[in-house]
């Protein structure tokens, strides 16, 4: 919980517009997130990213192998700034050390590197960092994107010489070779794809020194940004977490944090949370903990997070996740 960052509503966006054509109601996928419908609308919105892989979870529940069709429609687009500093790069391979500079901006969960062999370099994606339980889906979507974002850049498909991956090979294992049209390695030592080297030299047809320039100062100062809040943010989060007994309130995490709490909440407000977000985050996360982790009767679990009755408890843990604790643990 503690290493949850911000992000942009990219992906979220993608889930839910995935889903519309079945007619699934957003509320059925933002459930438990914390995210609003009104949030949508927001360009400036940012959430963090154990709220988007709740929105994930969801939408794997529904189709465990939703991560390569998502992957597949995360076009380079999609990533605003990031986007068209990248599509402006002299190369390819300008573009991707560029995409490499800023993990924050591209929202990734994996330490992304090249690495040359050869006549072919390796797209790699290691070190994943958020629940295990959605590794494979987090998986497939990085590297389907990745190929994506490549794609798009150079204005025409690459083939690809091979894919390997660390998780086992998934009973849906067929729908991979949309995507990986190439020899498939199950059980691999990291997650990656490679192509030829020649490609990091291609001329990138949108190539445009001036724009790039531009893109890339406006990328450097969002990074600063993002990374600035994250650090905010986590400082924010280690406090609560461990007052969740006894929350100090506004005005008593102001004065933790040595400012006032009109300037608290402004910068809550910029971040895209409030105090009562993140406090409703920190107790659903350490509530779904103790509910999975140990046998403690409800009215214990409601007492540690600092309900001063369990009905109330019962209804913030069914507006988190729609469904009573009971239910969770069972």
């Amino acid at each position: 919980m503690l290493h949850s960052h911000l992000t942009t509503l990219n992906a979220v966006s993608l889930v839910l517009s995935t889903f519309k054509a079945q007619g699934l109601p957003c509320d059925t996928l933002l459930a438990g997130s914390g995210i609003r419908t009104a949030d949508l609308s927001r360009s400036d919105t940012r959430i963090t990213t154990t709220q988007e892989m709740q929105v994930c979870a969801n939408a794997v529940a529904l189709r465990r192998e939703i991560g390569l069709e998502l992957g597949q429609r995360m076009h380079v687009s999609s990533y605003g700034m990031l986007g068209y500093a990248l599509l402006t790069s002299a190369t390819l391979g300008d573009a991707l050390q560029l995409a490499l500079r800023y993990p924050a901006l591209l929202g990734t969960l994996f330490q992304l590197s090249l690495k040359v062999e050869g006549d072919e370099v390796w797209f790699c994606a290691d070190h994943y960092t958020a629940s295990p339980s959605l590794a494979i889906f987090n998986t497939e979507l990085c590297l389907a994107s990745l190929k994506v974002i490549c794609e798009d850049l150079i204005g025409q498909p690459v083939a690809l010489m091979a894919a390997r991956f660390t998780h086992s090979r998934p009973d849906y294992h067929e729908r991979y070779a949309s995507t990986f049209d190439c020899p498939r390695t199950f059980n691999a030592p990291d997650n990656a794809f490679a192509f030829a080297r020649h490609w990091l030299d291609y001329p990138l047809p949108l190539a445009d020194p001036i724009t790039h320039q531009a893109m890339a100062e406006r990328c450097r100062k969002q990074n600063l940004e993002f990374t600035g809040r994250q650090t905010w943010l986590a400082r924010i989060r280690k406090l609560l977490a461990v007052q969740l007994h006894a929350a100090p309130g506004l005005e008593g995490l102001a004065e933790q944090m040595n400012s006032s709490p009109r300037t608290l909440r402004r910068h809550l407000h910029d971040a895209g949370c409030s105090y009562q977000n993140l406090l409703d985050e920190l107790r659903f996360e350490r509530a779904k903990m103790l509910l999975h982790e140990t046998e403690w009767p409800i009215y214990r679990i409601a007492e540690t997070l600092g309900f001063s009755e369990t009905a109330s408890f019962r209804h913030a843990f069914i507006r988190w996740s729609g469904v009573a604790p009971s239910q969770f643990r069972a």
